[in-house]
């Protein structure tokens, strides 16, 4: 080969490898600019789910059908490179505006799931935790069509009555949990936090079982919620109980009328006797009224001393309430609650 057609094939060969090396750069900066711009097609709100068996194919169909754009070439690249290909973890991932590929593997690759949050308040009934449950979209509803028995039996503890027995608490879920699962946390919560009230009760304490704790402290959830009244109102029905005198609460009359319940109580229901009236009968109810928190469970392990045995609500929007010794005092503190009563009614809204 003549020296010239030497030269003109190095500068040929020299062409192509900048060419190549031009388009490879090319290539690199778009894949780049992919990986780490914000995802084109977000839609605000949107979520992603991965369902136990999905392969990143089937990941990226769901993508696609969620209108996030990117070519299949860019997107399993970008997984090979950070490892994200064959451990896209199952869950729900969120879609935001502004987050870039590389977030969103790292988030599948790493697990970072959408969580999501159910809360039952202090003083719930079981209607009222299994409204929440079933109002939460994210849960697996396994038990919308069991009765309160099956559902305890469910549970894992046939025979019990459910009032009172799952812990007021925030608690964190993912998609594809069930409420059962949520109210087995916090039925255990519930034991370990009525357990340990339990173990730190006053020596002199009246009640005889755990169980009885978990039904006083349920009265005591419904009848304050000022936190510094609970354990004079325990100390209240403490005193009661040794006594031998009707609690006399009209929260577990309210309870034992049911849906016959219209919002206002009446003479004749606290002369209607049913397991729950505490003015018909002596003692505790059978089971508790509602779902007692830790400071309620604590107030009734640790009531405070005293000698008052009546109480009444101010009925000056505080939510206090007035104590008294004596049936006398008791029926003053009735006629203040009532001119407070009729004050707040009198006073322009």
């Amino acid at each position: 080969m003549s020296r010239s057609r030497k030269r003109r094939s190095g500068c040929f060969t020299l062409l192509l490898l900048l060419a190549l090396a031009a388009a490879l750069a090319g290539a690199w900066y778009l894949y780049a600019d992919f990986a780490d711009a914000p995802m084109r097609g977000v839609k605000p709100g949107s979520s992603l789910v991965v369902k136990q068996g999905d392969s990143l194919p089937v990941v990226l169909r769901k993508l696609h059908d969620a209108g996030v754009e990117g070519s299949t070439i860019e997107w399993t690249a970008l997984a090979k490179q950070l490892g994200a290909a064959g451990r896209i973890q199952v869950g729900e991932y969120k879609l935001e505006p502004g987050m870039t590929p590389r977030d969103l593997l790292m988030d599948m690759r790493d697990g970072h799931v959408i969580q999501h949050k159910v809360t039952i308040v202090e003083g719930w009934t079981i209607r009222d935790v299994r409204n929440a449950l079933a109002k939460a979209d994210a849960l697996v509803h396994d038990s919308a069509q069991l009765d309160n028995a099956t559902l305890m039996a469910k549970l894992g503890h046939a025979g019990q009555h459910p009032e009172g027995r799952f812990l007021p608490e925030t608690y964190i879920y993912t998609r594809g949990d069930t409420d059962l699962d949520v109210l087995r946390r916090a039925y255990d919560a519930m034991n370990k936090t009525l357990d340990a009230a339990w173990r730190s009760r006053s020596a002199d304490n009246v009640l005889k079982t755990p169980d009885e704790m978990l039904t006083l402290a349920s009265i005591v959830e419904k009848e304050t919620g000022i936190a510094e009244e609970r354990p004079e109102i325990a100390g209240l029905f403490s005193r009661r109980l040794k006594l031998g005198m009707a609690l006399q609460t009209d929260p577990t009359v309210i309870y034992g009328m049911g849906s016959a319940y219209a919002g206002n109580i009446r003479k004749v229901d606290l002369q209607t006797d049913t397991p729950y009236n505490t003015y018909t009968r002596t003692g505790l109810p059978p089971t508790p009224i509602a779902m007692p928190g830790e400071a309620a469970l604590q107030a009734v392990a640790n009531p405070a001393p005293g000698d008052a045995l009546y109480f009444v609500a101010r009925g000056d929007g505080s939510g206090h309430h007035f104590f008294a010794k004596t049936l006398a005092e008791h029926q003053q503190n009735v006629q203040k609650y009532l001119a407070n009563y009729r004050a707040a009614q009198a006073a322009p809204r």
